[in-house]
C-alpha cells in the first residue's frame, strides 16, 4: 500500500485530523478515510489516532491508502482568472482590510464567472509570493466577514490560519465595531434611537421580514442609529449593528417606514427611479478593534480604527438642498 508522510505546518495546526485529511486529499472518500483511521492506516506521530484528534504544528502524519486517493487536483487555479484589483485600506503580514465596491460578490455563487473578492485576494497574494497553494496542505487565504453584492465596505481577509481563527472568534464574541453609513427616505422622528425587533428569514424569497413580537424561528435584532444630516428628503444615518442578521439594516429601516434609498428589495421602485441610484445606499465604512480578551498575534490591532477613503453616494447627497 502506498505511504505518504505529511508534516503539519503552522497553518494546519489546530484542525481536527479528519477535516484536515479530507481537505488535503479531495479524492479521498469519507468512508475510506474513517476505515483507514480504524485500521491504523492513519498514524499521528507514529501512534493510533481518532477522527477528532487535534493537530499541532510539527506533528507528523503517516497515511496508507491507494495511489488514486493521493492524486491532487489539477494546478489550474481558478483564482488566477480573477482581476487583481483591490481597494486596500490596510495590510500587514497577517491580514488585509479591503474596501469592497458594490456589485462585486465576496464568494463564488451559482453565477460565478471567476471574479469574486476572495479570488482577487488569492490572486494578489499568489503574485506577491505570500500564498503558494502547492506548499499548503489545506489552508487558503480566507475572508472573515461578508457583505452583500450590492453593498460596499470593509471586508477582512486573513493571510494565515492563526489570524483566521482569532478574527473569527473576535467576530463571534463581538469584539469588533462595524459602523455603516446609509441614506434612508424621509426624515427621522428621533435623531438617534435603538431599534429592536424580530427577524424571520424567507429562504425561497431571499428576503427577511421584521415583526414587533417574537414568533417561532424569529431572531432578535438590535439596530442603533443616529442622524448625521438631512438633505433633499433623505437622511444620512450612521448605524451600529448590535446583531448581525441577513439584510438587517435594510429590512429594519423599511419596517419603520424609512427604506434605504436605492433599495430595490425593501424600498419603493418609484422613489428609487427618481433618485437614479444603481445600488442601495449602504456602506460599511468604519471598523474598530476593541479586544476584551487576548488576541495572540493580532494584539497590536487592539484600539485601532480604520475608515474607507470614500463612500460612493455621499458626494451627490451633499449637493442636495437642506
Amino acid at each position: 500500500m502506498p505511504r505518504r508522510i505529511i508534516e503539519i505546518s503552522e497553518n494546519d495546526g489546530g484542525q481536527r485530523l479528519d477535516r484536515f485529511l479530507l481537505k488535503t486529499f479531495p479524492n479521498l472518500p469519507q468512508k475510506v478515510l474513517y476505515k483507514c483511521i480504524r485500521t491504523k492506516d492513519v498514524r499521528l506521530n507514529g501512534s493510533r489516532c481518532a477522527p477528532d484528534s487535534r493537530l499541532s504544528a510539527g506533528d507528523t502524519l503517516t497515511v496508507f491508502w491507494q495511489e488514486e486517493y493521493f492524486q491532487a487536483e489539477p494546478k489550474d487555479y481558478d483564482f488566477l482568472k480573477a482581476p487583481k484589483k483591490l481597494g486596500i485600506v490596510y495590510e500587514d503580514e497577517n491580514l488585509l482590510l479591503l474596501d469592497k465596491q458594490p456589485g462585486l460578490i465576496v464568494h463564488p455563487d451559482e453565477n460565478y464567472h471567476f471574479d469574486s473578492l476572495i479570488a482577487r485576494v488569492q490572486h494578489y497574494l499568489y503574485d506577491r509570493g505570500e500564498y503558494l497553494p502547492e506548499k499548503e496542505n489545506s489552508f487558503a487565504p480566507a475572508l472573515v466577514n461578508r457583505i452583500d453584492r450590492n453593498t460596499g465596505g470593509i471586508v477582512m481577509a486573513a493571510k494565515n490560519a492563526e489570524s483566521l481563527r482569532i478574527l473569527n472568534q473576535k467576530v463571534k464574541d463581538r469584539e469588533l465595531t462595524k459602523l455603516y453609513l446609509c441614506l434612508v427616505c424621509g426624515r427621522m422622528t428621533e435623531k438617534s434611537a435603538l431599534l429592536t425587533g424580530h427577524l424571520v428569514k424567507n429562504e425561497a424569497q431571499n428576503r427577511v421580514y421584521i415583526d414587533d413580537k417574537p414568533s417561532p424561528g424569529a431572531k432578535t435584532i438590535k439596530t442603533r442609529y443616529r442622524v448625521l444630516e438631512e438633505r433633499g428628503g433623505l437622511s444620512l444615518l450612521e448605524v451600529d449593528l448590535l446583531t448581525g442578521r441577513t439584510h438587517q439594516i435594510r429590512a429594519h429601516m423599511a419596517s419603520i417606514g424609512h427604506p434605504l434609498a436605492g433599495d430595490g428589495k425593501y424600498g419603493k421602485n418609484s422613489v428609487n427611479k427618481a433618485l437614479g441610484l444603481k445600488w442601495q445606499a449602504l456602506y460599511s465604512y468604519k471598523l474598530g478593534f476593541r479586544f476584551t480578551t487576548p488576541a495572540g498575534i493580532l494584539e497590536y490591532l487592539n484600539g485601532r480604527v480604520f475608515t474607507v477613503p470614500k463612500v460612493w453616494f455621499l458626494e451627490d447627497f451633499y449637493k442636495k438642498e437642506r
